[in-house]
């Protein structure tokens, strides 16, 4: 009988010593770094990958470049130089080509897949930045003008990968427009208004805006991402540097949670219901338990000013980029999704 509790005692304590590491283990785990010795100071922006190529691509904006690197080795494979200040990146499978929106230059320079060959150019305004496509209808929004052009307004360009022309564009009153997310379901487009604290709701078939929401005391909402399933808007901001969650059809507030300094870049995942927040040193990961209730996760360590990440669920892979500081390199840090 004593045997038989010994027993007993023993295995409980197992169970819940591992119950206990499960969860306490980490959301995100260090594989390996990418080195860039290359690269001097100053910040990436944007990444994206070609999963059938086992690509990724990486806008060094201050080093004037586009980095390309084979995802299998995870090794550097490849340098752009044939761009200004690079920020946004689209790639298109089907025709094999590497979009580049520059803001430099205020243009969106056209690249072959295969050789990295300019192809062809669509004239914007300068200030060029941020970017989302709508795939069904083949448009990609791009965020031009405001302060960096000179401008007291901003516009979002319409521009169509079919034809490579720009159809249309739709005026915001902002200097500074960040981040935005199409809602696929409807006809919406919601864009991070910076420099008023706002986001803007576009109606994407009228091309204008047609509400904003405040963000309360959240100053600086840079990166944004959409819960199109449970319709729920997610707004990082920088002062203070808090997580907002909203309700995507009136724009109230559901939840905030405290996030790390300088976010630039954030990412949901619908499958494992976890949000990504790429900040100063850090990349803070939240779950979801329902639509109005959420939780942190962990804070896993980056690097200076490692706020240009990407999350790619097929691989479980999440990338962040960090810049050169001091006599540490640039690289790219390579996480496992636990």
């Amino acid at each position: 009988m004593k045997r038989s509790l010994a027993f007993l005692i023993a295995a409980n304590v197992i169970f819940f010593a591992v119950a206990a590491s499960a969860q306490t283990k980490p959301p995100l785990r260090l594989l390996q770094t990418i080195p860039l010795p290359d690269l001097k100071g100053g910040d990436f922006d944007h990444f994206d990958v070609d999963l059938s190529g086992n690509r990724l691509f990486l806008t060094a904006e201050e080093n004037n470049a586009v980095e390309v690197f084979d995802i299998r080795a995870n090794t550097l494979i490849h340098t752009i130089r044939d761009v200004d200040t690079p920020h946004s990146l689209l790639y298109l499978p089907a025709s094999k080509q590497l979009w580049v929106v520059d803001g430099g230059d205020g243009i969106i320079k056209v690249f072959d897949g295969n050789t990295y060959a300019v192809v062809g150019t669509v004239k914007l305004a300068i200030g060029a930045d941020s970017a989302v496509y709508d795939p069904a209808n083949h448009l990609l929004y791009v965020a031009t003008g405001g302060e960096d052009a000179k401008m007291d307004f901003s516009l979002i360009s319409i521009v169509d990968t079919s034809t490579r022309k720009r159809v249309g564009d739709i005026r915001v009153n902002s200097t500074n427009i960040e981040s935005m997310a199409l809602d696929k379901n409807g006809d919406r487009l919601f864009a991070n208004v910076r420099d008023r604290n706002l986001v803007a709701v576009i109606d994407t078939k009228k091309r204008v805006v047609t509400s904003t929401w405040p963000l309360g005391d959240v100053h600086g909402n840079t990166p944004m991402a959409l819960d199109e399933a449970l319709r729920r808007l997610f707004v990082a901001g920088r002062k203070p540097a808090r997580l907002t969650v909203l309700d995507s059809d009136s724009g109230k507030i559901i939840a905030t949670l405290p996030t790390a300094e300088l976010t630039d870049d954030m990412l949901f995942d619908p499958e494992s219901k976890r949000i990504y927040v790429a900040c100063d040193e850090f990349v803070v990961v939240y779950v979801q338990h329902d639509a109005d209730h959420y939780e942190e996760l962990g804070r896993i360590p980056t690097g200076f000013r490692a706020k240009t990440a990407i999350l790619v669920p097929q691989l479980k892979r999440y990338f962040v980029a960090a810049p050169r500081h001091g006599q540490k390199i640039a690289e790219v840090r390579v996480y496992e999704v636990q």
